[in-house]
């Protein structure tokens, strides 16, 4: 067969998914305002939580400071007003615990310790009380006042001192220790005094939980001499952390919720339609069928993309009806050419026959027949030899009515091709400016019909396979003979180019659907396939020696004419060929009708 199969569909490499690539910049996005949220509420939240912490312990550290300050104070109060006349019965009155006196010259004239709840003195705390009292220099303590207050270390013990002038008399000082659980009581918090440091400013030692803060207590020249400390309850850092983690899990769910959502959005409304005018444009590119995109109204640019396709596939549809409707026109009106084409396909057999008749020589010669008619008549002859004659005429006899039978199974032959040449001519002026009209045809006939004047196309023997049973298609009888013709004609020239005088041409026909298909297989030279793109081009032909190339074209522009299709294939030179047609399949109904005209 000297075509091949039509340009091929190859399948497009599916581009990058806009729907992958939404995702990934909605993921980046997201990811991009979590981290910054992150960073914007860290650097707002935290900070000011911090701020609202430390406020909360300076206020606390004022506090200590103020008690502290006012529980010496109490003794400064009571060293002014008291002078040199506090009894021991007195000091307990006076929460004092110690009391001393001295003079002008800087000598400690007396001293008197008196524990809570005891009526004797304890000797080491007065001695203590005595060495503080006589080291402190009252002229810088006092600074020019008539008293002071402040803390001093005295046996182990921090005590609260109050210092006031005695006028021509020197000083008094009073005392009263303070511990853990006084401090615990004035800041109403758990605190204690922490004699092994004093802190030289604020000190805070940060925990998980809690804050543990130090507190310097001034010595008589503001110098600390100890540290009262005591823990904060970290909530308000805590909270802050808390509110921190809790705005960053909720923005990241937020923002998760609107990535999700905007996700099912863009595939909902704009990634599905788009699909879907793609499925609808790759079952147009595959089938070729126009059929418009059936969508939903929408008043958006999907939808105005849905109408500008749709509005293409129509206008598609109806250039492609012009252009059958041209190209078959287009095909009737070159059909000098291409009827002449089909006219000598068709007349090969004619030719073959007569050719065949012609050179066969006679069966009996015609003089021999003479002499042996001749010595019957004369009688002469012996019994044995009349015998032979007779036989030999009988013989003779036999073989003039073979060859006569066969003379009229050739002329029967050229006969149906010159009624197929005669139905191709008559019909020409009849399809030649319309389309064809349709009906039923029993397409195995045609089949059989053509294959047997494709015998005599030329002298290789075909062996032919098809079908049986009958099979009705709907189509034009005379072109869609034609179209069978001329593709056995390119089968048998496609055989005959093999040189093995002999091969073989196999239909098979199938329905698939309302669709029938027919395959027409030969064991010819067959063609490359980078031909195939060129085979159905009007002019163009695999056969060097002949010219026109109008066959396919013609056979290709009759089928779409008829609703059908035709497609060729090879697998390469030396594989042969294969034609594949496509009709619609004929109804019952149909066939019935035309039956019924046919008989009425």
């Amino acid at each position: 067969m000297r075509a091949g199969a039509g340009p091929s569909s190859r399948r497009l490499r599916p581009p990058g998914s806009l729907g992958g690539k939404l995702v990934w910049m909605l993921t980046g996005i997201g990811l991009i305002a979590a981290t910054a949220l992150t960073l914007l509420m860290a650097m707002v939240i935290v900070p000011s939580f911090n701020r609202l912490e430390r406020q909360q312990v300076l206020a606390q550290a004022d506090r200590t400071r103020a008690a502290l300050a006012d529980y010496a104070r109490v003794m400064e109060s009571v060293a002014r007003a008291s002078g040199e006349g506090v009894a021991p019965q007195a000091m307990a009155s006076l929460d004092v615990e110690g009391v001393a006196w001295v003079g002008l010259e800087g000598r400690v004239r007396s001293a008197r310790w008196v524990d809570a709840g005891q009526t004797t003195g304890n000797a080491a705390m007065r001695d203590a009380l005595a060495a503080a009292a006589g080291s402190l220099d009252f002229a810088r303590v006092l600074e020019g006042r008539g008293s002071a207050s402040f803390y001093l270390r005295m046996g182990g013990r921090l005590a609260a001192v109050g210092v006031a002038r005695v006028p021509g008399n020197g000083h008094v000082l009073m005392a009263r220790t303070i511990g853990s659980r006084q401090l615990s009581s004035l800041l109403q918090l758990a605190a204690r005094i922490d004699l092994s440091h004093a802190a030289n400013a604020l000190e805070m030692a940060p925990g998980s939980s809690t804050l543990v803060v130090g507190v310097p207590v001034p010595g008589p020249r503001g110098e600390p001499v100890a540290t009262a400390a005591f823990s904060v309850s970290r909530d308000i850092s805590t909270l802050g952390t808390r509110l921190l983690l809790l705005a960053v899990i909720g923005s990241s769910l937020l923002l998760a919720f609107v990535l999700i959502v905007l996700r099912r959005a863009i595939t909902r409304l704009v990634l599905r339609p788009l699909n879907r005018v793609e499925q609808h444009m790759g079952v147009v590119r595959e089938s070729g069928e126009l059929d418009l995109l059936t969508e939903a109204p929408r008043n958006d640019e999907i939808g105005s993309l849905v109408a500008s396709f749709n509005s293409m596939l129509r206008q598609l549809q109806g250039l492609r009806e012009q252009l059958e409707a041209q190209s078959f026109a287009m095909g009737r009106s070159e059909s000098a050419v291409a009827v002449m084409h089909n006219v000598r396909n068709a007349l090969n057999p004619v030719t073959t026959v007569m050719s065949q008749g012609l050179d066969r020589p006679p069966a009996v010669d015609r003089a021999t027949l003479d002499r042996a008619l001749a010595e019957l008549v004369e009688g002469r002859i012996p019994a044995a030899r009349r015998r032979k004659l007779v036989a030999f005429l009988a013989a003779a006899i036999e073989a003039g009515d073979a060859e006569r039978d066969e003379r009229h199974r050739q002329l029967d032959i050229g006969r149906e091709a010159l009624r197929h040449v005669l139905d191709i001519i008559g019909r020409q002026q009849e399809v030649a400016n319309a389309r064809p009209q349709l009906g039923s045809c029993d397409l195995v006939a045609i089949v059989a019909q053509n294959a047997v004047i494709a015998r005599y196309s030329g002298g290789t023997a075909i062996e032919f396979r098809y079908p049986a049973e009958p099979c009705w298609v709907l189509a034009n009888r005379v072109i869609l003979s034609q179209v069978v013709g001329n593709l056995f004609s390119n089968a048998v020239e496609a055989i005959a180019a093999t040189g093995r005088g002999e091969g073989s041409i196999a239909v098979t026909i199938e329905q698939v659907g309302e669709r029938v298909r027919i395959r027409i297989r030969d064991d010819g030279e067959g063609f490359d396939a980078d031909i195939a793109d060129r085979l159905f081009q009007r002019g163009y032909s695999t056969r060097e020696e002949k010219s026109g190339g109008l066959g396919l074209h013609w056979c290709a522009n009759s089928m779409r004419a008829m609703e059908g299709t035709l497609a060729l294939e090879s697998l390469g030179r030396g594989y042969g060929a294969c034609a594949m047609l496509s009709l619609k399949a004929a109804s019952v109904l149909g066939i019935q009708a035309e039956v019924v005209a046919a008989v009425g």
